[in-house]
């Protein structure tokens, strides 16, 4: 399986940080505005899992109309959005990319979308200003999953952010797979309705 991930969130969230813990293990707390796409194979529930993954800086004031921004939601087969529990600006910057993802790809409202809510800097809950059952209803709201971690931490829970979008990709390709049968077949039983009706008119 091959998967295709977007990281996106604010300044300063710990987007990168969350990124390399995944692909080295290691925690690098410093980051200048770099953009990269870096691939990293993992075994997940016993299936190997080729991640693609593209992490890029903020581009603050540009979250809807930047052409690069849309490209990227594109390629994407999920997404790991990432807030810290200490910037309440940097939750609702993630609360918007999330109506432009859906948009973007048209996600139905009820599906349960390939986008994980990250709640960073846990170990910074003193300085918390957004809770967390804040985040867990932002994701009950809108169908994603929600994960509160320490990136700075451990890599056991960065590791579990991805293991859970793993699993929500792959229900999202199924049912991109069953949609298009599914019309066909509501096709072929209005045809054949209309079909009897003009048997039975003759």
């Amino acid at each position: 399986m091959e998967a295709n991930v977007v990281i996106l969130g604010a300044d300063n969230v710990g987007k990168s940080a969350l990124a390399v813990r995944f692909l080295t293990r290691r925690f690098i707390g410093e980051y200048g505005d770099i953009e990269s796409v870096s691939n990293h194979n993992v075994t997940v529930a016993g299936r190997q899992v080729a991640f693609n993954i593209w992490d890029s800086p903020f581009a603050e004031g540009r979250l809807n109309d930047d052409r690069g921004r849309e490209k990227q939601i594109q390629w994407a087969d999920g997404f790991v959005l990432v807030y810290s529990i200490c910037d309440r600006a940097s939750f609702n910057i993630v609360r918007q990319q999330i109506q432009f993802i859906k948009s973007m790809k048209g996600y139905p409202g009820t599906d349960r979308a390939p986008i994980v809510i990250v709640g960073n800097k846990r170990d910074l809950c003193h300085r918390r200003t957004v809770s967390s059952e804040e985040g867990r209803l932002l994701a009950l709201a809108t169908h994603c999953e929600f994960y509160e971690i320490s990136t700075a931490e451990t890599y056991h829970g960065v590791l579990v952010v991805f293991h859970g979008l793993v699993d929500r990709i792959k229900e999202s390709q199924i049912l991109t797979i069953r949609k298009p049968a599914g019309i066909k077949s509501i096709v072929r039983s209005v045809s054949s309705v209309f079909t009897r009706r003009r048997m039975d008119s003759l």
